[in-house]
């Protein structure tokens, strides 16, 4: 039984070297939509902007540090992932449909849940700083 050939240069965003291009192209427009069209990304790169000094500041170790910026960028996936169901679910209709509120609901939720992860890994943070220099 023979393969069927699949044509790779006629994939719609190439092969190689100019995959990656074309993929850091459209992640950048990502980016940029996320920023101009989603007021909760643009608050939380607010906090971000808090957080990172914030970060240097709280954190005891490198890995510890790590752990800090990763929490805060988890959020961040978690937001544009959830922004990108909302968009898909406005195009497909505008107007309510169970799925489509159900599909939005549980983006929102994996949001919250970004954000506890967050809390708890800061306020962890907090704590731990406080206590050295209680020492």
């Amino acid at each position: 039984m023979n393969k069927p050939e699949i044509n790779l240069v006629n994939k719609p965003n190439g092969i190689g070297i100019g995959r990656i291009i074309k993929a850091t192209q459209c992640s950048i427009k990502g980016f940029k939509a996320a920023f101009k069209e989603e007021s909760a990304f643009r608050t939380e790169l607010a906090l971000g902007v808090i957080l990172l000094p914030l970060s240097f500041w709280l954190a005891q170790s490198l890995q510890h540090w790590v752990i800090l910026i990763v929490s805060f960028l988890f959020l961040l996936i978690v937001e544009l992932l959830n922004s990108a169901i909302e968009a898909l679910t406005d195009r497909v209709g505008v107007e309510y449909h169970v799925l489509s509120g159900r599909a939005k609901d549980i983006a929102s939720a994996a949001v919250t849940l970004a954000l506890f992860v967050l809390f708890i890994v800061w306020v962890a943070a907090g704590y731990e700083k406080v206590i050295t220099l209680m020492h």
